[in-house]
């Protein structure tokens, strides 16, 4: 078609300036080189004097979600600490009404109704010039408690399946800082293997009175009765004090297999999510970091049961070198927590009630708050002892 076009540009100048014989011999010619009617070269090379027009772009589709969106889809995301898409795109609907109540998002009811039916592809193309990833690596305290190990069965991860609400892990995470000389804050986390639900509180070291005084405070707050606990091989745990009072509460005491962190991988998941993602890597001490670190978790408790979606694995399924993950729906613990057959009615009904009272972005404001404190504590402990270091040496 190109080559036609340019064959009748050449000859319209001479088409224009001949007589009509010359003109019928030109438009013989024109039929003969491209296949044309001859009707359609008289029209072509009228045409191709015309001078051409610009093409217009193509108007396309309108965006069904436009750039107005971007700083509620942005404060949702920063309210839930930069979830993955598929995990806010399930929160949205329960989010977007909660921030609109506290006058913390403004958007008119259209937007609104636009952001909790994003899906979380779109979610993933407006939010990938705000994602910044870190990964950093920890390292472990567990030192083997050899005392009454042959007395507490071995369980794996790959026994969980049945776990009904109640059936929970244990795991210590330090505040070492990288030193890991003298006495240091751990943070006891427990994860509920069947809704998720987590709990933090952090000790003033991994002595087993400070541990299991911890976890009784734990059990205390938790929504439904503990059934069964499961831990590490650590001394902390594996001790007579805590095997007595399992045996007395009638709670199933377990242990994982020397060696192998991937049986209790429910709660060591959590170190990164649930610990280290909100505190951080610095060094914790002191009394007064040790209280600020509770009072986060007391809050982080609610934050985290009730509004952060999570995801479970349903299948893996390995062909060769494929291995292939089917995750369920997200869901927070709260949500798995009152549509589980076996939670009954009364934890059914103060969870709820508790998750009416919950003000997201104010709940939001005091955890900042709180861990900003608490940076500023570590920071300017660790800079007054390069002070008396640099004044030593002097």
């Amino acid at each position: 078609m190109r080559a036609r076009k340019a064959v009748s540009k050449q000859m319209a100048m001479r088409y224009r300036a001949a007589n009509r014989k010359a003109k019928g011999n030109l438009l013989d010619e024109l039929v003969a080189l491209t296949g044309w009617h001859r009707d359609h070269a008289r029209a072509a090379l009228r045409q191709a004097l015309l001078p051409e027009r610009p093409r217009k772009a193509p108007a396309g589709r309108k965006p069904t979600y436009p750039a107005d969106l971007q700083p509620g889809l942005v404060l949702c995301w920063a309210v839930l600490r930069a979830p993955a898409s598929k995990l806010l795109a399930a929160s949205m609907h329960y989010l977007v009404p909660m921030l609109r109540t506290e006058k913390a998002l403004d958007v008119t009811e259209a937007q609104a109704a636009l952001l909790m039916r994003m899906s979380a592809s779109t979610i993933d193309r407006r939010l990938a010039g705000e994602r910044a990833k870190m990964r950093l690596r920890g390292r472990s305290h567990t030192k083997p408690g050899s005392l009454l190990k042959s007395q507490i069965p071995i369980r794996t991860w790959a026994e969980w399946d049945d776990a009904v609400p109640g059936f929970v892990e244990i795991d210590l995470v330090g505040h070492e800082g990288g030193n890991n000389s003298g006495e240091f804050c751990f943070t006891l986390t427990l994860t509920d293997i069947s809704t998720g639900w987590t709990v933090n509180r952090a000790v003033k070291n991994k002595a087993q009175k400070w541990v299991f005084e911890a976890l009784q405070y734990i059990t205390g707050v938790f929504p439904f009765p503990i059934i069964g606990i499961d831990s590490d091989n650590g001394s902390e745990f594996i001790n007579y004090e805590l095997k007595n009072y399992c045996d007395e509460q009638h709670i199933t005491f377990t242990r994982s297999r020397s060696g192998n962190k991937n049986d209790g991988a429910h709660v060591e998941q959590k170190n990164w999510s649930r610990v280290r993602e909100l505190v951080g890597y610095l060094r914790y001490d002191t009394p007064a970091e040790l209280e600020l670190l509770n009072e986060i978790w007391e809050l982080d408790r609610v934050f985290t049961n009730y509004l952060l979606p999570q995801q479970k694995l349903v299948k893996k399924t390995r062909v060769g070198a494929k291995v292939t993950k089917v995750h369920d729906k997200p869901a927070t613990p709260h949500q798995r927590a009152t549509v589980h057959p076996k939670v009954k009615k009364m934890p059914i009904i103060r969870m709820n009630a508790a998750f009416k009272k919950i003000r997201v972005m104010a709940l939001s404001r005091q955890i900042l708050t709180l861990t900003g404190r608490l940076e500023t504590l570590s920071k300017a402990k660790s800079g007054t002892a390069t002070n008396h270091l640099k004044e030593v040496r002097s």
